[in-house]
């Protein structure tokens, strides 16, 4: 093993160079093999490119030569590599993974953009976009988030074009039999000198798939649609249950897990009194804090499996992509 280490070596020192002139490459390396996003046992020069680009678009002296030296190449999708930024801080353009929220909340995570009649939009949660169900369409982002510094209107970003509203356990009720009820009572207990007064609420006002919103950016230049430390999204897909995935969030930054349990039914806590049922999420380990909430989440292969919503110390919630796509109409 050693000794292939060493040619390896010698031959990438020998090609480097001539590999970094090409278009597109930004990376060389000693590595393994990747054979359908997974790692294979076959060590090879790895030349990293910013995005994979079809033979035929290549002009002959920018395609990368399949060996040298008998020693076998890889390419793999990077996106451009930067000088690393604080991910709290300003970004221009703007990429998944950093700080993002609406005027009035704290700050949260911009997972990654779609598209939306033929638009880029953001994509996030609707309680870091939204507010969670008090915000109004055209409502100003900010990136970053209010919490991290952003101010309008020098960090105005975009604004609020749709949400899916978060029905909560316990919301006011709108029957009229129970509210009339409820108003007997609280003569009654007015009458007697009572302070207590009474409420008709909903037990259950409904389940939630997706906690999820999209804003437009001011101008597609602001946003870029790589995601830090990531790369770019190479399409769309779905968790299965033992599946390794990843996520880049504003507070934790590249985390990796896996998912442990699929079909979950979960009650989340939104701030004091306000509590929502999910259904049919997926449940990872600890890979998240607060402020990671509207991180995009990706599997082995880069496909776009989740959307990062809730958590505690040792779990992390996730929306199915799916759910979020139909859910807005959108896509990748």
């Amino acid at each position: 093993m050693i000794q292939d280490i060493n040619r390896i070596r010698e031959v990438l020192q020998r090609n480097r160079n001539e590999l970094l002139a090409k278009a597109n490459v930004v990376a060389t390396g000693l590595g393994y093999k990747m054979v359908q996003g997974k790692r294979d046992v076959i060590l090879c020069i790895v030349c990293s490119v910013e995005r994979k680009v079809p033979v035929a678009e290549l002009s002959a002296p920018d395609l990368i030569p399949t060996s040298l030296s008998d020693v076998p190449t890889d390419v793999v999708a990077t996106g451009p590599i930067r000088a690393l930024q604080a991910r709290t801080g300003r970004h221009r353009p703007a990429p998944g993974g950093v700080s993002i929220g609406h005027r009035d909340t704290t700050a949260g995570t911009l997972g990654c953009l779609v598209r939306k009649n033929n638009r880029t939009h953001i994509l996030s949660n609707n309680h870091v976009l939204a507010n969670s169900n008090e915000a109004r369409l055209g409502d100003p982002i900010l990136q970053p988030g209010s919490f991290d510094g952003g101010r309008l209107p020098g960090d105005h970003v975009a604004e609020l074009t749709e949400f899916v509203p978060i029905r909560f356990l316990g919301a006011p009720s709108d029957c009229s039999i129970a509210g009339a009820v409820v108003s007997v009572l609280n003569t009654i207990a007015k009458a007697l000198g009572s302070d207590t007064r009474l409420q008709a609420v909903t037990r259950e006002v409904g389940e939630n798939l997706v906690d999820a919103a999209i804003a437009r950016p001011l101008d597609d230049q602001l946003v870029t649609p790589e995601i830090l430390e990531i790369g770019s999204i190479q399409g769309q897909g779905r968790g299965e249950l033992g599946a390794a995935i990843r996520k880049s969030g504003r507070t934790t930054g590249l985390t990796t897990g896996e998912i442990l349990q699929v079909d979950v039914t979960v009650d989340v806590q939104y701030g004091v009194g306000r509590l929502a049922r999910f259904t049919d999420q997926l449940l990872a380990g600890p890979m998240s804090q607060g402020g990671d909430s509207g991180s995009a989440v990706l599997d082995a292969r880069n496909l776009l499996v989740g959307l990062l919503f809730a958590g505690s110390v040792n779990t992390t919630i996730i929306n199915r992509i799916e759910h979020v796509f139909s859910a807005l109409g959108v896509s990748l």
